[in-house]
């Protein structure tokens, strides 16, 4: 459930949190300490100091838990011991104990609870939860946390809430509804969960105030129009200038995401893609 607070401050008028209470197991406080390590913050920086990535920096410190996106204890059931939260994602995470000992961090799937068990195997039935080659898996299904290549590791639909639906098994080949809308193929000898991403209301908290984004490592950023000519393609101009350029670009000069296409014509990958996004309010953009 989404929580609003009483307006009592202007910042706490528009804000919302998650009530994590009704989702979270509180049997364990802190994370599992032999699965968390030190997490620098780069603050937008490469290894030569400069920025490469814009407003970011600052916010909390947060300790980083190692995920097993690559789920190689196959064939040993596991049992859920904890439903937890991270820092690092927007979806719950869960900590599992495998019945030879091994205790891993998984992305859990909505309505995973405290005492649920699943399998990674091959045999596995399609159940929420369960891990598989998506060739064993029924068409309409919602899978996450997919492969883009084999034992790769799961690249596909980890944000909070997200799913990918499997629609066609052919050629070896097997076609996925991406969330963006795309449309594509995996080898069917990718592996995929059964489920949706937990932690689905995510998309409807409101941050309230400039004050949970700086927390949260996020800078104010400047909107190109507002820059000067020699730092952005569509800064100066006399007062309040349109942009001079038919389509939006970035401050390197490429298009941007708004309803253009972005992706390179030379991607190996492009050969997999039957259909490619719809941009805008069909893939939950802004109207």
């Amino acid at each position: 459930m989404v929580k609003k607070y009483k307006p009592t401050s202007p910042g706490r008028r528009d804000g919302s949190v998650i009530e994590y209470k009704k989702y979270l197991t509180t049997t364990q406080s802190k994370p599992h300490k032999a699965l968390t390590k030190g997490k620098r913050s780069t603050g937008g920086r490469n290894s030569a100091g400069r920025i490469t990535n814009w407003y970011r920096g600052a916010g909390n410190k947060r300790k980083y838990r190692e995920i097993d996106f690559k789920f190689d204890k196959k064939d040993i059931p596991a049992k859920v011991e904890t439903i937890e939260y991270d820092p690092y994602r927007s979806g719950f995470i869960a900590l599992v104990l495998y019945k030879d000992g091994a205790r891993r961090y998984i992305l859990a799937p909505q309505e995973m609870k405290e005492g649920d068990e699943f399998v990674v195997s091959a045999t596995a039935k399609p159940t929420k939860g369960n891990r598989l080659p998506v060739s064993a898996i029924p068409l309409g299904t919602f899978v996450y946390a997919v492969e883009m290549r084999p034992e790769g590791g799961a690249r596909i639909a980890r944000a909070a809430g997200i799913h990918a639906e499997v629609i066609a098994h052919d050629a070896g080949y097997t076609t996925l509804k991406m969330p963006s809308t795309e449309i594509r193929k995996v080898l069917s000898t990718c592996w995929a969960t059964i489920g949706e991403v937990s932690n689905e209301e995510h998309r409807l908290v409101s941050l309230g105030k400039a004050g949970r984004a700086r927390h949260m490592g996020l800078r104010p950023k400047t909107r190109g129009t507002a820059k000067n000519a020699v730092d952005h393609p569509h800064g100066g101009g006399e007062g309040k200038s349109p942009r001079g350029h038919k389509r939006s670009r970035t401050k390197q000069g490429r298009p941007t995401g708004k309803g253009q296409k972005t992706r390179s014509p030379k991607k190996h990958s492009n050969k997999l893609i039957v259909s490619r996004r719809k941009p805008g309010p069909l893939m939950g953009g802004k109207r």
